[in-house]
């Protein structure tokens, strides 16, 4: 169990690296957006766009980034929406059960389906055709529009992402119910210091 937890470990930091860098990308998103909007603007007095559709779309593409690659780090810093008031005053070993079990029934067909949706659309963006050759990739219809491979794209690799975290979290909920870990490392792994461990 101890390996399981380093590898658990493992993935719970590449997780934080790219939730912590997220937030970079807010920054980003607003400055994007606030320039947009004085280009705009800018227009009337100068009787010319000095904008185009691709600031307006490279706008919406940081948003989807923002939203899809913040599920795993969601999860793994247990900011997920619950209603809890049953769960908050239960042992810290019957949480540990009721999240292995939704996450397995839930969680990892739900990534598992996700991913499997998703992966022929995204190939045919990057331009598969049916021969199994590539061709030219989707691009905006949009006037001066950005490619939506990239994007779409994003959707993929938001499942996997949230997959893997998804394994972390069960790693650590086995530890949690075998004792494997100290009640205080049990609450810190959930975030939860209601109940200790029977």
């Amino acid at each position: 169990m101890k390996a399981l937890l380093a590898v658990s470990r493992a993935i719970d930091t590449v997780t934080e690296f790219i939730g912590r860098r997220l937030s970079l990308l807010v920054v980003l998103l607003v400055t994007v957006g606030f320039v947009n909007v004085v280009l705009r603007f800018s227009q009337r007095f100068f009787g010319r766009s000095l904008t185009s559709n691709a600031i307006i779309e490279l706008q919406w593409y940081m948003f989807t980034i923002l939203f899809l690659m913040s599920f795993a780090y969601i999860l793994k810093e247990n900011l997920n929406v619950r209603v809890d008031f049953l769960y908050t005053n239960w042992s810290a070993r019957r949480r540990a059960w009721v999240n292995l079990i939704g996450h397995l029934l839930f969680l990892i067909p739900f990534c598992l389906l996700g991913m499997y949706v998703s992966y022929g659309p995204v190939m045919r963006s990057w331009g598969l055709l049916p021969d199994g050759t590539f061709g030219t990739w989707e691009i905006s219809p949009d006037p001066d529009g950005l490619p939506r491979a990239p994007i779409k794209s994003m959707l993929l690799l938001a499942f996997v992402l949230l997959l893997v975290q998804g394994f972390s979290e069960i790693i650590k909920q086995l530890a949690i119910i075998t004792g494997t870990v100290s009640g205080e490392e049990a609450a810190r792994i959930e975030e939860y210091h209601a109940a200790p461990i029977e």
